[in-house]
């Protein structure tokens, strides 16, 4: 028998993103604190995000056979002057407000914003977690003041990290992407999520029934 897909988020844009697999799976929301951990590089923070998340649900789930899938997400602004990789305190997150997402978006103007997205699932038969952390990078082109706010108006991305909404009108801001899955762009890898489920023996392709061409 299969193992049942659980989806820990409450995030509309990562429900759509499963549903993409065609799998059957349900959503629970996990709580947990946030906040990060003094000089905590970005990919730790984001991997022990979605390892806490894991754990939360894991710790109060009834399922015996399930798979939990958790996953966060934090961006920067990429450095030219240094190879070290961002603290927490560099972290870019929702902007929340018009004025705060105006700002955000003149700071990316020109600028690479690197994103990182991590994905664990956890087996509650055999209590184990997988994780993986992926990078992808948004070059962004000169953006006028006018041309940002008037984005901004449009598609009112307030709650999404970095202002912009990279399955909508946010590529017009963009000059080009980088990286290995860009679905982990849109808040939850695919590629690794389905390599992951693989490894639990939940391929994705395996739960639809195949009818005869």
């Amino acid at each position: 028998m299969k193992p049942a897909i659980i989806l820990g988020s409450s995030s509309p844009y990562r429900k759509a993103l499963l549903e993409r697999l065609g799998i059957p799976f349900t959503t629970q929301s996990p709580d947990i604190d946030e906040t990060p951990q003094s000089h905590e590089s970005i990919s730790d923070y984001v991997l022990r995000m979605s390892q806490e998340k894991a754990k939360t649900i894991f710790n109060n789930c009834k399922i015996p056979n399930a798979l939990i899938i958790t996953s966060d997400q934090s961006a920067t602004l990429s450095s030219t002057k240094s190879n070290k990789e961002a603290t927490h305190d560099q972290i870019i997150g929702k902007p929340h407000t018009i004025e705060n997402a105006q700002k955000q978006l003149e700071s990316f103007s020109s600028n690479k914003v690197v994103f990182y997205t991590s994905v664990s699932i956890t087996c509650t038969r055999t209590h184990e977690t997988k994780s993986k952390v992926t990078q992808y990078s948004v070059h962004f082109k000169k953006l006028s003041s006018e041309e940002i706010s008037r984005y901004i108006s449009i598609e009112k991305p307030l709650d999404c990290a970095g202002s912009f909404k990279c399955e909508g009108l946010g590529v017009r801001l963009f000059d080009k992407m980088e990286g290995e899955d860009p679905t982990s762009l849109e808040g939850l890898p695919l590629i690794a999520i389905c390599d992951l489920l693989c490894h639990f023996g939940a391929d994705p392709l395996t739960y639809k029934t195949v009818n005869s061409l």
